[in-house]
């Protein structure tokens, strides 16, 4: 990297918090912020380290999108919208200016799209590898946020889009043999997750658990009965799965537990399948009815038989 750090900020980071006052144009310690009246603050924080959340080859403004939209996904989970974030930049030294001004295109293209500004934050230098930490800021009406707790026994469950797809976009990436003609849609799935902003808005006030899907389907959904203090059915034959992934070798495994869906997966009464329905027609975004919350404190997945299917993993760990 031949910038130094006070150029870098200047050419690259400045020019992405114009249009955010509390910003005060990069030029102090920390940022001044006056949340909208009326209204809670959101807050999570997300990382990204190359190698592990994305690939050395990927191309760099994805990578910039994608750790945004990562993060975005957590405030679609809380019924959330956003209001800005501030960044933490570990650069390799060796890191070429290309591929970070690259980066920076992408985080520049996605906070306009998603109606945000960067605060500040923080550049290091590293020996590597690059890793960029989020910190996402974003509001909801008092009391309105989702939540993981909610669920209650004989809740219907739903996912939003279709699943299955990053987790076979990286296998493929990694080799996985598969006609040219469908590799595309597979890779853009893991390179630029979409969160569900909108259809996390639209559940506040209406959906009792909500939790986005990032580690795999099982694994969160575990997550979301636990917090919930429930357990949970769900039937293998009608989660949302795309007929070409269905011809794909380890499908099962990459809808199950693949993970880097960033779907929402939530509760329900069954009293608001109707408007679900109405809301799945306004986004032209499919809801799927996978299964039901019971009472019973475990995750029960039945095969296309109707058979208790026991996964060989439920998803991403990092330790």
């Amino acid at each position: 990297m031949r910038r130094d750090e006070f150029a870098f900020i200047d050419d690259l980071l400045r020019p992405l918090a114009r249009g955010a006052a509390g910003a005060l144009g990069l030029d102090d310690d920390a940022a001044l912020l006056d949340p909208p009246a009326d209204r809670q603050l959101v807050v999570a924080k997300d990382a990204l380290v190359l190698g592990v959340h994305a690939r050395e080859d990927d191309p760099p403004e994805t990578i910039g999108r994608k750790l945004l939209r990562r993060n975005l996904s957590d405030l679609a989970a809380m019924g959330a919208e956003p209001l800005a974030y501030l960044t933490a930049l570990c650069l390799p030294r060796t890191l070429e200016d290309a591929w970070i001004d690259a980066f920076i295109a992408g985080l520049a293209e996605d906070q306009q799209d998603f109606g945000l500004h960067l605060l500040g934050g923080d550049t290091v230098a590293t020996p590597g590898p690059f890793s960029a930490s989020l910190t996402i800021l974003g509001t909801v009406p008092p009391g309105a946020a989702l939540r993981r707790r909610g669920a209650q026994p004989g809740d219907d469950l739903w996912v939003s889009g279709t699943l299955g797809e990053a987790a076979l976009g990286l296998r493929i990436l990694e080799g996985l043999a598969v006609p040219d003609e469908d590799a595309g849609p597979f890779i853009q799935r893991y390179r630029l997750p979409q969160p569900r902003l909108q259809l996390g808005v639209a559940l506040r006030g209406l959906a009792h658990a909500v939790i986005d899907v990032s580690d795999g389907l099982v694994q969160d959904l575990e997550r979301l009965c636990r917090a919930s203090g429930v357990g949970a059915r769900i039937e293998l034959a009608r989660l949302p799965v795309r007929d070409v992934t269905r011809q794909i070798p380890g499908w099962r495994e990459a809808v199950l537990a693949g993970g880097d869906d960033y779907e929402l997966l939530f509760a329900a009464p069954k009293a608001a399948r109707g408007r679900l329905s109405e809301i799945a027609a306004g986004l032209a975004l499919p809801l799927a009815r996978i299964g039901t919350v019971q009472e019973q404190r475990e995750v029960v997945v039945l095969d296309e038989e109707g058979r208790p299917l026991a996964p060989a993993r439920t998803g991403w760990r990092h330790f």
